[in-house]
């Protein structure tokens, strides 16, 4: 499972998960990806599973990559517990998605390849997402800028 190997503080505030992504909005490592349409707070289980049903569709053709994390922690008391004495022990952790971030990229594969490849390892996520190109949304076009 995902976790990172060391954090500042143990427990975190819970926070709000409102507005646009500030990065990751564009498709930067590979051919196509998968934007995250609405906010949600995607647990490490839930992208360990996205990630292997990725990894089995992709088999050895094409290149995969996570563009989340989980580094939040979220807390839970023990069931039957009375209120107060302090907040819970760290439960699992989560990733923040915003509206618009890139959730994951492919590369190596056709078009029509990926989209059913991420549109399998959307089933896995608990939000809404669409499909997206590299150059889709951006200013620029593929080609090399000329140099004058």
């Amino acid at each position: 499972m995902l976790m990172p190997k060391k954090v500042k503080y143990r427990k975190v505030q819970k926070g709000k998960i409102r507005g646009i992504s500030k990065g990751a909005r564009t498709v930067a490592f590979g051919e196509y990806g998968l934007q995250a349409v609405e906010p949600v707070r995607l647990s490490a289980q839930q992208i360990e599973a996205t990630r292997i049903t990725i990894s089995r569709y992709l088999k050895k053709e094409g290149k995969y990559f996570l563009r989340v994390f989980p580094d939040k922690p979220v807390t839970k008391k023990p069931a039957e517990t009375r209120m107060g004495k302090g907040k819970g022990n760290v439960d699992h952790w989560v990733a923040v998605v915003k509206r618009g971030r890139i959730v994951v990229e492919i590369a190596g594969v056709d078009e029509i390849r990926a989209k059913t490849i991420l549109r399998g390892a959307a089933y896995k996520l608990p939000m809404k997402t669409k499909f997206v190109k590299r150059g889709h949304g951006e200013e620029h076009s593929d080609e090399e800028p000329s140099i004058e």
